[in-house]
């Protein structure tokens, strides 16, 4: 079973606002982290790229085209060229050091979008010694298998997709009996296979692994998946989760 880790160290379900609140605000630019972090966040996600020179910025796309300005690929562009990248052609993509100094008490959860990104975010997480405030996630086994060799049980990792598919196995008692992740951040269902059900997180939570959702943004679903018992709701519409939360007594105190 996986020992404690601080990122998950709370006895309520998490709200977490899905890029700083991408429903709401630019998506991961300081404007959303801040928003999410007036109404009472505690807890954001967003997506790191590595531009050419090393520099990580939190942006979801791999290219600038899609919510910025400006185009190109980050991993093929300068430091100086994608700090001219407006999002929504008003807000500057941020460095990710600079979201996490801006604030030191806010929890995060991490995206590495690519395999340049690794080292960069291995790197910036040891200068700012902020272990205890980040869990990382992607959609690679591998790429998380690199941040488990560096920090071991240091680092709190979500499911890559390989433990994703060997924890819905073992929901329905195939043989399973240990992950090296801490928590299972999944979507309800992956195509026409349903991921989150009653048996999925009592499975999980028998491992000691925290279940978090996403990304809902419908009062419905947030109310389901909070009565199944899951431990955190990602949503691009933070004040609508913030109103469920509080409707239900669990909003986070202080």
């Amino acid at each position: 079973m996986p020992i404690p880790h601080p990122y998950l160290d709370t006895s309520t379900p998490v709200p977490i606002a899905h890029r700083g609140g991408a429903g709401t605000w630019p998506e991961n630019t300081m404007p959303a982290f801040q928003g999410a972090v007036d109404l009472g966040f505690q807890y954001v996600e967003t997506d790191v790229h590595a531009t050419a020179d090393g520099v990580l910025v939190a942006f979801h796309d791999n290219q600038l085209d899609r919510v910025t300005d400006q185009v190109g690929k980050i991993s093929e562009l300068a430091w100086s060229d994608v700090q001219k990248a407006l999002v929504d052609g008003r807000e500057p993509i941020p460095r990710f050091a600079e979201l996490m100094r801006s604030f030191p008490n806010l929890k995060v959860n991490i995206d590495p979008k690519s395999n340049n990104a690794v080292e960069p975010l291995i790197r910036e997480l040891k200068q700012l010694q902020a272990l205890d405030r980040v869990c990382v996630g992607a959609f690679s086994d591998s790429r998380l298998g690199k941040f488990h060799e560096e920090f071991g049980q240091d680092i709190c990792l979500s499911m890559g997709p390989i433990e994703v598919v060997a924890a819905r196995f073992s929901s329905w008692g195939f043989p399973k009996s240990s992950f090296r992740a801490r928590a299972a951040q999944v979507p309800i269902r992956q195509g026409p296979i349903p991921i989150v059900d009653k048996r999925f997180i009592a499975r999980m939570h028998s491992l000691g692994i925290a279940v978090h959702v996403w990304t809902i943004d419908e009062v419905q679903e947030m109310n389901w998946l909070l009565d199944l018992g899951v431990d955190g709701i990602m949503t691009d519409v933070p004040a609508t989760l913030l109103d469920v939360f509080k409707q239900r007594d669990l909003w986070p105190k202080g």
